[in-house]
């Protein structure tokens, strides 16, 4: 099926290197945090909280630290930033759209940080609302698996997906947001190995940049992806 994008296959694979490094931790607890905060600590009772919880469990993020991030959102505890989540969007080199989700204590130096990277490799942040129409906000469920795409689908017949791809032998799956939960359980229910099952943006169009292009379109993503208060960065790119 269409909709394989090759950025979200290298953020995937970026985001298990940064794991080692802690740095999904750092971003995970900021998550957390303002998911408990807006919306309470009880997971049961706060489906952002709970995308997010078993996004830490997917990633060994250890208990006490969910337990401290989950408190000091709810007040519990004392202490920390105040992060907002805010998201920016723009076009990069050779006219990709971007979004780029953050949480911040500092919306102005976000802004420059954003906005210096976009500047430095020739693209600029627009207005809101100048490329989201371009995406739809969906759930996307990654898996290691060893069938083949027909097997997963015929498997999967009974629930309402949009889409499925498969690269190096993870499946992207992409669903409705209120059918996350249930798809994801269907998958593990096969014994299959869900590597992470969140919201995401996904582009309506993905386009293709010339191979000429690619290195400097991905040192661009992968460059606002290390930015401090970046929490995610999606683009309309596909094969």
């Amino acid at each position: 099926m269409s909709g394989h994008s090759k950025w979200s296959t290298i953020k995937h694979k970026k985001a298990k290197e940064d794991s080692k490094r802690g740095k999904v931790f750092t971003k995970l607890i900021r998550e957390i945090t303002v998911a408990a905060r807006d919306g309470g600590g009880d997971p049961l009772h706060n489906a952002r909280l709970r995308i997010i919880l078993d996004k830490a469990k997917t990633e060994n993020m250890p208990s006490d630290n969910v337990t401290r991030a989950i408190k000091k959102g709810t007040g519990e505890l004392a202490g920390g930033a105040a992060y907002e989540a805010h998201t920016y969007e723009g076009y990069g080199p050779h006219g990709i759209a971007v979004m780029i989700e953050v949480l911040t204590d500092n919306k102005n130096r976000t802004v420059a940080d954003l906005r210096h990277q976009f500047t430095k490799f020739g693209g600029a942040l627009a207005e809101s609302g100048a490329v989201a129409w371009m995406f739809e906000r969906k759930g996307v469920i990654r898996a290691s698996v060893t069938l083949s795409e027909d097997d997963l689908l015929e498997k999967l017949l009974d629930y309402n997906i949009d889409d499925v791809s498969l690269d190096e032998g993870t499946f992207s799956v992409i669903c409705k947001l209120q059918d996350l939960d249930k798809i994801k359980k269907a998958i593990e229910q096969l014994g299959l190995k869900v590597e992470s099952a969140q919201l995401e943006w996904v582009a309506k169009e993905p386009i293709s940049v010339g191979k000429n292009s690619e290195e400097n379109v991905y040192k661009f993503l992968e460059a606002l992806d290390d930015l401090d208060d970046t929490q995610n960065v999606y683009a309309n790119l596909g094969d």
